[in-house]
């Protein structure tokens, strides 16, 4: 008796246009583009978009010259190997990071440890979001030589040069870079797009800060045997606990004409139950999520993935216990990291346990969000619901 060879991938861009592009399950997370190999697959980071399209006008929206290949049907693979929502994405990533999959009760996913944690260093606790952890984990790492650089999000400035709230991917290489990026602007970055700066500058060790779909780019990747040249840069992966991101018109449309709040007089928002705005003025603003809604990006209409499950370490605000980073160490590499940094003095920890309510958040806006998941999809996603 002789194992039976696994089937070959063959997968092309005709069938990720059509089950997911076009379906509704596209993040626009850009996984396809950055690791296109013939650079046909394009991507605008602007409101109303974040979803990749086809450039090649001769084969139209829905094929590709590279994909369709010879007369035996052998072709480009590489955008379907790269897909965090094409087939059976979830247990596959699973496999290749824990060597199992998740179990009914893992709605969340599959981790190790639940901690509470702050950055020790006051500025980036000051300047952070939620106790800094992220911006702090990616200073440690650079600065021990664990990454040389991170994928993660900036912003575009105002008309006066002063930081805007319009999120763009941008590469970081120091403590500098890193804290120019810091705290969170609930819309959408698809901060792999990066990854091409990244490698015009010979960056060879990237730290990923992404939400739960881009954070699934990589072990997809390196399960399916998708681009080496992509897949082996990324050797850290930081997952932003997400149920959902909005559309940067929302700043214009709900914040700007209902309410008068300029984008450029913004200081600082977090969503604690509400939308929480503070202005540079001093000023503080409540603005019910309902109203938030219709800007809903429609990429997270699908997403079953709340809590960043395939990220080495997962990280939100969520909880009572205010100014802390509920943080989920899921692989060995991430246990390794807390563990160091704990070690240097660079974060301080609490148990978990501390905030007992936001564990149980976390657990049920997991469900809620496997919900979403729709029955005509690849069915592992909901499992255990």
């Amino acid at each position: 008796m002789t194992d039976t060879a696994p089937a070959p991938w063959t997968f092309q861009w005709k069938e990720l246009y059509d089950e997911v592009i076009t379906s509704g399950l596209c993040t626009g997370c850009a996984g396809c583009v950055i690791v296109c190999p013939h650079d046909v697959i394009g991507y605008k980071h602007e409101p109303g978009e974040y979803v990749p399209f086809h450039i090649e006008e001769e084969y139209g929206l829905a094929d590709c010259s590279h994909g369709f290949g010879n007369a035996k049907g052998k072709g480009c693979t590489e955008c379907t190997k790269a897909c965090p929502r094409f087939r059976s994405w979830e247990p596959e990533a699973d496999e290749h990071l824990h060597g199992r999959t998740r179990k009914d009760d893992e709605l969340a996913g599959i981790y190790s440890d639940i901690l509470l944690v702050r950055a020790s260093d006051e500025y980036t606790y000051d300047i952070g979001q939620d106790g800094g952890l992220v911006s702090a984990m990616l200073i440690w790492c650079l600065e021990n030589d664990i990454i040389d650089g991170a994928l993660t999000s900036g912003v575009e400035n105002n008309p006066d040069g002063s930081p805007g709230w319009k999120a763009l991917p941008m590469v970081a290489t120091d403590r500098e870079e890193v804290l120019r990026g810091s705290g969170s602007r609930y819309t959408y970055s698809a901060n792999t797009v990066a990854f091409d700066e990244a490698k015009d500058k010979g960056l060879q060790r990237l730290g990923l800060v992404g939400m739960s779909c881009q954070t699934s780019i990589a072990p997809v990747m390196w399960h399916r045997g998708a681009s080496k040249p992509v897949s082996r840069r990324i050797k850290l992966n930081i997952g932003l606990l997400c149920s959902k991101s909005f559309d940067d018109s929302m700043f214009d449309e709900l914040f700007g004409v209902k309410y008068g709040l300029k984008k450029e007089d913004i200081a600082k928002m977090n969503i604690k139950g509400v939308f929480q705005i503070w202005m540079k003025n001093g000023d503080y603003h409540e603005i019910n999520l309902k109203e938030c809604h219709a800007w809903t990006r429609t990429g997270c209409n699908h997403c079953p993935d709340f809590a960043a499950e395939h990220a080495d370490i997962s990280t939100g605000g969520i909880g009572n216990v205010t100014d802390w980073t509920l943080t989920i160490v899921r692989t060995e590499l991430g246990r390794a990291i807390i563990k160091a940094m704990i070690e240097d003095g660079a974060i301080e920890t609490r148990p978990g346990d501390d905030d007992p309510g936001a564990i149980a958040l976390m657990h049920r806006l997991a469900a809620n969000s496997r919900k979403r998941w729709p029955n005509w999809a690849s069915g592992e996603a909901a499992v255990g619901l």
